[in-house]
């Protein structure tokens, strides 16, 4: 099996991002995805719209967050950097909380948090309404996140994942649509067990 070299992977993503943020149509570049998958929209989304993504990060995923930013960027997407700026010590649950706030009113369309291991800030991002965190740790985990939970804030714990593995990550949670049918009766009820503690 060819295993894709580091500039490989970073032109795929490259290219796979900006599909996703309507500034490359599929077929662009000679080398196109093989399937290109069609991000979930919301109803009021306009295609043409760039879509925001608030990523925050604390000491521990400072470098990834930094290394994921200029592609999110280059890729089209309206970037909500809320912090960290340094690798000075902070407390993950202030960067995972204001991520999360950002995506539970809708000043963002998906959020990315990220910390050593992934796990804090992903317990943090789920205690705001209307949030659904999920921790992705390979290509599976980040498809299963979207398509069977809707998960619109992706944990990452950058001790745990290389630089291209987070990349591969990111990628597929942003590209992969919520599989309705049997998981949206689930995820409902969700919904319904989070708004009974809203009361």
């Amino acid at each position: 099996m060819n295993v894709p070299s580091d500039d490989e992977i970073q032109r795929i993503v490259h290219r796979v991002l900006s599909q996703l943020a309507g500034t490359q149509k599929p077929g662009d570049t000679a080398a196109s995805v093989s399937t290109p998958v069609a991000p979930v929209q919301k109803a009021e989304t306009k295609p043409t719209e760039r879509r925001a993504i608030a990523i925050g990060a604390d000491h521990g995923g400072f470098e990834l967050k930094e290394l994921l930013k200029p592609e999110l960027i280059n890729a089209g997407f309206e970037l909500i950097d809320v912090g960290t700026n340094s690798k000075e010590p902070v407390d993950y649950p202030d960067f995972a909380h204001e991520v999360a706030k950002l995506v539970s009113v809708g000043k963002a369309w998906r959020g990315i948090v990220i910390d050593g291991a992934g796990i804090g800030s992903c317990i943090v991002a789920n205690k705001v309404p209307g949030v659904r965190a999920g921790m992705a740790y390979d290509y599976s985990s980040a498809v299963n996140s979207r398509e069977h939970n809707d998960t619109n804030v992706l944990s990452l714990g950058a001790g745990l994942i290389g630089v291209n593995l987070a990349r591969q990550i990111v990628t597929v949670w942003l590209a992969t649509p919520f599989g309705g049918g049997r998981h949206e009766r689930r995820v409902n009820k969700i919904q319904q067990i989070e708004q009974q503690y809203l009361k």
